[in-house]
């Protein structure tokens, strides 16, 4: 019988590896152009709540196609030698997001209490539409 992990011990595995930032670095970090946000929150989410400016969505479902150079889904972005910061809305598929892009090779880090602590600071929200790259 193979053992079952839960999402709690996935969780754990990904926070022993990923490096996480506060809302505050990623506030400070976004004029810097070595930086990209990445959204990994459901396209839905981000029509009912904006997202931060700039940053750039990439769904949760999506991601590790989109991240490799040979998938016919891929994403130039992800092929920019840059730190990418994943974000959800509180942490938790944006730490498993980060820890699935390390092992891809990327240098991801992942956004702690995501857009929720990102909204309850005060910061700058715009709409989808506004905001893709």
């Amino acid at each position: 019988m193979v053992a079952r992990k839960g999402y709690k011990d996935l969780l754990a595995e990904a926070d022993a590896v990923v490096c996480s930032i506060t809302v505050e670095e990623a506030a400070a970090a976004l004029d810097d152009e070595n930086i990209v946000l990445v959204d990994v929150r459901d396209p839905r989410e981000l029509t009912r709540e904006g997202m931060i400016p700039g940053a750039f969505h990439a769904p949760r479902g999506m991601l590790e196609f989109w991240i490799d150079p040979e998938s016919p889904y891929h994403r130039p972005v992800f092929a920019e030698p840059k730190t990418f910061v994943f974000y959800c809305a509180s942490g938790w598929r944006s730490l498993l997001a980060a820890k699935t892009a390390l092992e891809m090779g990327l240098d991801a880090r992942s956004m702690r209490n995501g857009f929720s602590g990102w909204k309850d600071n005060g910061l700058s929200v715009v709409q989808k539409e506004s905001s893709t790259k």
